[in-house]
């Protein structure tokens, strides 16, 4: 009787608080609602090394968080259901992050559902990995939300049958990605340069890059994670080896990037490279007020975002 009467108090009072303060997380005996940062990512080089027989491409890139997230709440719910801020996000079966909550609750036996509401503030379809960094969060987040105990290893497993690089976002932080960039080597990485990210609103097909890039064949080339790591402070040596193959077919088709590389360089970035198939382009800089200066230039016509040097990734808010 006592427990009973202690429950209906605690609901009412629970009931009151969520008409007062809506936005604000909460919980209870029977829901709990988790709160969680999706953070971005660039390519630090990015080299095709092949097709493979499976139609794949096997790659060799160093993968690097930048502070730059989308925000989601999940929520305790009958069935999966997500919103979003972004129009250019489908809210179907087709999300990843959807794909993500059907895949953990098939692998977990569960009959349950979820409330996904996706803040975002990651460009699509940029190179920038938002969607698959997406998908990782909720993975993670919903076996915290229901105990679901699966370990690094096994979220890793589900994150590839989901995408090429959200086994990356899993992890997070710097990896090596080699295969088709789902098998890892995490290392500990410390970019002393402040990171400006600029993104055109121009959407590049990764399945077209894919369909007319020339793999390098460069096979003097020393591997990817030994050149960032050591030339990593020191810029001039670090361009030589670490490039991008998928500049030179999206340059092509979308020269404006080019222009936007050119821009980055000529106000004073030390290593700019576009990521992943595009349409971002990173840059990294010396100086803070100059990275802020061009920022404050760039973002009444681009998305842009800035890391500061030694930016380690929080993701629970």
């Amino acid at each position: 009787m006592l427990l009973l009467r202690y429950y209906v108090i605690f609901e009412h009072d629970h009931q009151r608080n969520a008409q007062l303060f809506p936005l604000f997380a909460t919980t209870s005996f029977l829901a709990r609602s988790m709160n969680c940062r999706a953070f971005a990512k660039i390519n630090i080089g990015l080299r095709v090394l092949g097709k493979r027989t499976d139609g794949y491409h096997d790659i060799e890139t160093v993968f690097h968080q930048i502070d730059l997230h989308d925000e989601l709440t999940l929520e305790p719910a009958e069935t999966v259901r997500l919103t979003s801020t972004s129009p250019d996000v489908p809210c179907d079966s087709t999300n990843l992050c959807v794909r993500a909550a059907q895949l953990i609750l098939k692998h977990t036996g569960r009959n349950e559902g979820v409330d996904i509401r996706l803040m975002k503030h990651i460009p699509v379809g940029a190179g920038l990995g938002g969607g698959s960094s997406d998908a990782a969060a909720v993975l993670k987040a919903l076996n915290k939300l229901w105990n679901g105990g699966l370990q690094t290893r096994e979220l890793e497993s589900l994150a590839a049958q989901l995408g090429s690089d959200v086994p990356f976002f899993v992890h997070g932080g710097t990896a090596v990605g080699t295969s088709r960039g789902e098998v890892l080597d995490s290392f500990q990485l410390d970019v002393p340069y402040w990171i400006l990210t600029a993104t055109p609103s121009i959407h590049v097909s990764t399945a077209w890059a894919y369909s007319v890039v020339q793999p390098a064949f460069n096979t003097g080339a020393a591997p990817l994670r030994t050149l960032v790591e050591k030339k990593i402070a020191n810029p001039e040596q670090l361009r030589p080896g670490v490039w991008n193959d998928f500049e030179e077919p999206v340059f092509g088709k979308h020269p404006e990037i080019l222009r936007l590389k050119e821009k980055l360089e000529d106000a004073g970035s030390l290593f700019t490279q576009m990521s992943g198939s595009g349409s971002t382009v990173f840059g990294f800089f010396r100086d803070e007020a100059a990275t802020r200066q061009l920022a404050a230039e760039l973002k009444s016509r681009l998305t842009v975002s800035i890391t500061p040097p030694g930016f380690k990734p929080k993701e629970n808010s």
